[in-house]
């Protein structure tokens, strides 16, 4: 692969110094700019001609142009994958949550304090974050990283059952998993619902603090109610559950009825919340009353959960590779057999409210 050529905007010398420091040490990666602030930012990219750059790391709060402002812009002018390197406070998650609507591909998170230190411990996250955003298929209006750790299955979380996948019942239950560009993907699918619609639980890879800003972004603008999934909280038609950052999130059972936990735990495919430990309990719970949906993202979790829901006679669906940000999570399940069918982003929200008349 060529090298990727990034452009870092921040206000903080140390961050920027930091960041190119760290993203220059990998061999197929330059840092052409690290500049203070967004308006610095566009009198480079004026001048850069062919040598545009191929991902841009991306502060929020920084004096003359905010970070969202600028990214809005540039979404505009010239669609570009963005990183969004943000504190990680209550009031920084929901702006990164609206950068991340606004087109941003995925977020680093950096503290407060012990920043410098921070930076350096985090730098193969950063490094595989900038390399996963290089190869997104970034898209005005349209939008999570690799955590370095042993490779773990869903067994770390739930161990494998062979029981037999329970009767039939009135209620269906709609799993969703999904990584780079699903925030955007997502609203897309939400959206279309209407009010009445099978309930859902979705895993979103994203970071801790993050999701629940996410999941009120999302209740804001949809029909159905969307929330940050919180233990026993029922799975009900019209609702939406999201896995909050840093927590695994299963389905269980209780009678005809259908609830959730969240789960602490190990990292799973390098991931907390995983989409395999999602997949793998609606396996278990639901069986053939479920609809699983692979969406757009990096890597391969979820893959085999979904082929544990389609051996447990569950429905099983893949984001095609064209509505995809990164086809590397479905292209994956439909590798290993775990997909019926693949459709299109836009059609996602029809499969859903048909498989209540199943």
């Amino acid at each position: 692969m060529s090298t990727i050529n990034v452009m870092v905007i921040d206000d903080s010398a140390v961050v920027r110094q930091v960041l190119a420091s760290v993203l220059n040490d990998a061999p197929d990666i330059a840092v052409s700019h690290a500049v203070a602030d967004p308006l610095l930012a566009i009198e480079r990219l004026k001048q850069a001609g062919h040598a545009w750059p191929d991902v841009i790391v991306l502060d929020i709060e920084m004096p003359r142009m905010d970070g969202l402002t600028f990214l809005r812009l540039l979404m505009q002018e010239r669609p570009t994958p963005v990183v969004i390197c943000s504190t990680l406070t209550e009031k920084g998650a929901r702006t990164s949550i609206d950068a991340l609507a606004a087109g941003a591909v995925a977020i680093v998170t950096k503290p407060k304090l012990g920043l410098r230190q921070f930076l350096v411990e985090a730098a193969r996250e950063l490094i595989a974050t900038v390399r996963s955003a290089a190869r997104a298929r970034v898209r005005p209006g349209l939008p999570p990283p690799a955590v370095p750790a042993p490779k773990l299955t869903a067994d770390a979380v739930l161990p494998p059952q062979h029981a037999r996948p329970m009767a039939q019942t009135t209620e269906c239950v709609v799993a969703i998993g999904t990584s780079t560009g699903g925030t955007q993907a997502l609203e897309e699918v939400l959206t279309s619902l209407p009010r009445v619609c099978p309930g859902l639980v979705i895993v979103q890879h994203m970071p801790e603090k993050f999701t629940a800003a996410f999941a009120a972004r999302l209740d804001g603008v949809c029909r159905i109610s969307v929330k940050e999934a919180q233990a026993n909280d029922r799975v009900v038609p019209g609702r939406a559950l999201i896995a909050p950052g840093g927590r695994h999130l299963v389905l269980k059972r209780s009678g005809a009825q259908y609830y959730v936990d969240v789960l602490d735990g190990p990292l799973v495919n390098r991931h907390r919340p995983s989409v395999d430990v999602l997949f793998r309990s609606v396996a278990r719970s639901a069986g053939a009353n479920a609809l699983g949906i692979i969406m757009t993202g990096m890597g391969d979790d979820g893959a085999a959960g979904l082929f544990e829901m389609r051996n447990a006679g569950a429905r099983t669906l893949a984001q095609d590779e064209e509505s995809c940000v990164v086809f590397g999570m479905p292209k994956e399940a439909i590798k290993r057999g775990a997909v019926e069918r693949t459709v299109a982003l836009s059609a996602i929200g029809r499969e859903i409210q048909g498989v209540a008349g199943r």
